[in-house]
């Protein structure tokens, strides 16, 4: 029966983000707003509902280490393993606006989280903090695009949204699908909550590590499915954005409003400040200097995302049952690969950009 009620919650988390980002994507061009913004709001919400909604359930009922793990765990897996697959189907492209704001923008609420706990705690005026933090994000992303006057149905379409379909357009319709969503997001939260607890109490690990993976990869499901369907519908910049902007909601807005809501501080393991908080740090500034060569994020980018990804994950699972071979691994990743990574990535790096400076001066030449 748990593995059952966590398959309908989670069924009920992406539902309810499908009919949430429908009923307000097609609400708000009914009432004139610009395709842009509900692009870069609606969808960017939208995704990170499932995390909003179990970690603000689980703070409400006393599971912090669920509810800062959510979110520090869909951060991790967002850039590893998200845009490392999509980068796998096939390069990526990289705006110059998600180069030049959007990564500084979550590097800084990345650092802002980090500095936050490390006390060991998320006090509700932090919480404040944050959460005020992505109202500022959101209206100036507003300014933005009414200043610029972009079209953003793209990012609908990409989201699944139908801008075209007929059945959606009634003002009874959108307004059913929102409490529709709402719905199916508060009761799908409840059951993934209480099934990833009783996880973690028959399988006897802490309910911080069903957080950071169990819960965490089923929270990012509509991120993933967001994603990988704008890479394959060739909208590949969507499939960038939709994560990094995701990512900032998660800790602006998720852990902004578990922090305000909880009845007391979110407690954060020491474990996440020592280790889970960094790797997400380190996943998000590795963003910018590979984000930057190129504006591109190329396969064999995406499968070396892949394989840290799984590296992280055998080491929660080691972790988790206090392997022998803990040690032992932490050496070899620590003095081995993660060099050797950084090595070879900034030697392909400095050819690419050698590439693309002579190209640029080959077509400058007369």
């Amino acid at each position: 029966m748990t593995i059952v009620g966590f398959i309908i919650g989670l069924v009920l988390l992406v539902a309810g983000a499908e009919a949430l980002v429908r009923g307000a994507g097609k609400l708000a061009l009914r009432f004139g707003v610009a395709p842009l913004v509900v692009g870069l709001t609606v969808v960017s919400f939208g995704t990170s509902a499932p995390e909003l909604a179990v970690s603000v359930q689980s703070a409400a009922q006393g599971k912090t280490d669920i509810a800062v793990g959510n979110v520090v765990g869909s951060n991790i897996f967002n850039v590893l393993l998200i845009l490392g697959a999509c980068a796998v189907v096939a390069p990526l492209v990289i705006h110059r606006q998600v180069i030049r704001k959007e990564v500084p923008i979550m590097i800084g609420a990345s650092i802002l989280l980090l500095v936050f706990g490390a006390d060991g705690q998320i006090k509700r005026w932090e919480g404040m903090v944050l959460f005020a933090l992505v109202v500022v994000y959101t209206l100036v992303l507003i300014r933005q695009s009414r200043r610029e006057g972009k079209s953003g149905e793209a990012d609908l379409e990409a989201e699944g949204l139908d801008l075209s379909s007929t059945w959606d357009q009634g003002l009874p319709v959108q307004l059913g699908l929102i409490v529709v969503g709402v719905a199916a997001l508060v009761f799908g939260s409840n059951l993934l909550v209480d099934a990833a607890i009783e996880f973690a109490e028959s399988l006897g690990v802490s309910e911080l590590i069903i957080g950071l993976t169990i819960v965490a990869a089923g929270t990012s499901m509509p991120e993933l499915a967001t994603s990988i369907m704008a890479t394959i519908r060739g909208e590949r910049d969507i499939a960038v954005g939709n994560v990094i902007g995701s990512n900032i909601f998660n800790i602006l807005s998720v852990v902004g409003l578990s922090g305000t809501v909880a009845s007391s501080p979110l407690l954060v393991a020491e474990s996440v400040r020592n280790f889970d908080f960094w790797v997400m740090l380190a996943v998000a500034v590795a963003c910018l200097p590979i984000f930057m060569v190129g504006e591109r994020l190329s396969r064999w980018n995406g499968v070396v995302f892949l394989l840290y990804f799984a590296a992280y994950t055998v080491y929660l699972i080691l972790d988790s049952q206090d392997h022998d071979a803990l040690g032992t691994y932490e050496n070899v990743m620590l003095l081995f690969v993660v060099p050797i990574t950084v090595l070879t990535m900034v030697v392909v790096g400095v050819r690419e950009w050698r590439s693309l400076r002579d190209k640029k001066a080959a077509s400058v030449s007369p």
